[in-house]
């Protein structure tokens, strides 16, 4: 946590890089396997990197053509890394419309995630989680709001994190019979 927020990266002690996620969230999602799994990610980063050792292939999107450049340098080969400019309710939230029942684990972690919320259901597995990061947010509540209506239930893992100096929220939304056996 201190050679995080003095580096100002998402790094663990060692220097090797995690999710910005919250801590408590990251020692629950270390503890499954998830290595037959296929996953979507808005927001590509330390996180890309983090996952792209624990699942078989991934896909992540990114709206911030600099970072793009930056995790592209290091992308491992089973990420498939996608630059799409934000336009808000545009082709970036829409762009996991694509993939059809494809995904295990959906992370929001980008930029317009009420939207992304909204647009990531026809991507998720039957047995599919979504990771929404920073849920305690008043401008997340809409998209929060939309998937308890469509039968996800919450489980919220508050705490610090990387980076930060303060504690915030990560939640799973998960239904009956999911693949990380909530």
């Amino acid at each position: 946590m201190v050679r995080s927020f003095f580096e100002g990266r998402s790094i663990d002690f060692n220097g090797n890089p995690v999710p910005w996620l919250t801590y408590p969230a990251i020692e629950f999602l270390k503890s499954k396997n998830t290595k037959d799994f296929i996953l979507f990610e808005y927001g590509a980063g330390y996180s890309t990197l983090w996952w792209s050792s624990r699942v078989t292939f991934m896909y992540s999107c990114e709206h911030d053509q600099h970072w793009y450049n930056v995790v592209l340098e290091h992308l491992p080969k089973n990420v498939s890394l996608k630059h799409i400019d934000l336009v808000y309710g545009g082709d970036y939230c829409r762009e996991i419309g694509k993939y059809n029942g494809n995904f295990h684990i959906i992370i929001i972690d980008g930029r317009d995630r009420n939207n992304c919320l909204k647009n990531c259901l026809v991507a998720l597995r039957e047995d599919g989680v979504i990771i929404l990061d920073n849920s305690d947010r008043k401008e997340y509540k809409e998209g929060i709001e939309f998937l308890l209506f469509n039968g996800f239930r919450k489980l919220d893992f508050y705490g610090m994190g990387p980076i930060n100096t303060y504690a915030w929220c990560t939640s799973i939304f998960y239904k009956n019979n999911n693949c990380l056996g909530i």
